[in-house]
């Protein structure tokens, strides 16, 4: 069965395709007030952290062969699994909006230059394109992603020689944001890629070396996308994508890189809404289910509003991080490997989940250095191995 499983390439030019993206140079965009220096540091020190639980949620997709939201039956059982899809198939369908938004507005932005004013009719357009790669499917998309992802590369790489050859990039900052909060918006994004990619690791031609070559791709990409937003706002003067994109003069490549790294990266936000999709159903068919999520992103990206996106980011960390440092402590420390189908629901892990989440949101109170999320988990991961062996002694005291 080895030729029907994805190679470390393929799985590295996906996770590539996921970091290069509108939405992480936008989130790069909003760190443009702590200076390039401290800009880049928050950026690297969030993907540092970012990236080594993204290879966690990977390894055990690849070893056990599970997607991700199946994978939550472990810790959670199968009515817990059932709720964590329905939220993951809302966070994704979210994301497949804002994508589409994203890229929507920016191509106006460049077209209303030709007399091209049509924001519904670009949000139609990259979600026809979205269904055409959803179509085609992972497996049949390896030429087109070497096609897609070296034009992507290029195309970036000249944004970002464009923002710091500028010499302006000393220009003064505007807004505040802290350098918790920086940390903090840098692990976000590959804390929202944590419920998917197992989705993709499952399929590896080689499990471990399969999931290091998916997050080292996603880091690389990704941290690069953050450094241009960051870069190219300071070189602008401005947090508005469109107007920096607008700023760095290149016309119909600024219109190729927004098309293209919209399709590429919302495919999986789709594709993935539809694996979930199947966990709450064998008859669901994962395409069926992905191409259902781009019709509905579609439509809500031609009527919604991008002004909560920072807030819908760490909303994503607070629901995400508790569970899977649950997760984690099952299986990488008590081994809890397999799911046990008996299991409807573990409802220690529940109330868990839900002080993890209320410790999240409280933890935004705080401007701690290295963001929310690694100390939230720690924090419930600690709790979990108190409640492991308090449950231990309890049964001894028996």
């Amino acid at each position: 069965m080895q030729e029907n499983k994805t190679s470390n390439l393929n799985l590295s030019l996906i996770w590539f395709g996921a970091a290069v993206s509108i939405a992480e140079i936008a989130t790069g965009v909003l760190l443009a007030p702590l200076g390039l220096a401290k800009g880049i540091t928050a950026v690297l020190i969030g993907h540092l952290i970012g990236g080594i639980i993204l290879i966690l949620a990977g390894l055990i997709g690849a070893k056990s062969r599970l997607s991700s939201i199946q994978s939550t039956r472990i810790s959670f059982g199968r009515y817990g699994s059932y709720f964590f899809s329905i939220l993951n198939i809302l966070q994704l369908l979210g994301w497949t909006a804002i994508m589409i938004i994203n890229g929507a507005v920016a191509i106006n932005a460049i077209t209303i230059r030709f007399g091209i004013d049509s924001f519904p009719l670009w949000c139609v357009l990259i979600g026809a394109l979205i269904i055409l790669w959803i179509i085609i499917g992972i497996k049949n998309l390896s030429k087109v992603n070497i096609v897609a992802m070296t034009a992507l590369f290029i195309f970036c790489a000249i944004l970002g020689w464009k923002a710091f050859s500028s010499g302006t990039l000393d220009h003064e900052s505007f807004g505040t944001i802290t350098f918790g909060a920086a940390v903090e918006l840098s692990v976000a994004m590959p804390l929202s890629w944590l419920p998917l990619i197992a989705d993709y690791t499952r399929e590896a031609k080689k499990p471990v070396s399969g999931t290091m070559f998916s997050s080292l791709a996603y880091f690389v990409g990704s941290c690069f996308m953050y450094i241009i937003g960051l870069g190219a706002a300071i070189f602008a003067g401005t947090s508005d994508i469109s107007q920096i994109l607008l700023a760095s003069g290149m016309g119909v490549i600024a219109l190729l890189i927004i098309v293209l790294s919209t399709v590429t990266t919302t495919f999986l936000d789709a594709y993935s809404a539809g694996v979930s999709a199947a966990n709450l159903s064998p008859k669901i068919k994962e395409k069926h289910a992905a191409i259902l999520t781009t019709v509905l992103g579609t439509i809500m990206a031609i009527f919604i509003s991008m002004s909560q996106y920072e807030n819908f980011l760490y909303l994503i960390g607070s629901v995400f991080a508790p569970l899977f440092a649950i997760l984690f402590t099952d299986y990488f420390l008590f081994k809890k490997e397999q799911i046990d189908e008996h299991c409807k629901m573990n409802i220690k892990n529940i109330v868990l989940w839900v002080i993890g989440f209320i410790g999240y949101r409280w933890f935004m109170t705080i401007d701690f250095a290295l963001g929310n999320t690694l100390p939230v988990m720690v924090a419930i991961s600690l709790l979990c191995v108190i409640c492991h062996y308090g449950e231990k002694l309890c049964f001894k005291k028996r």
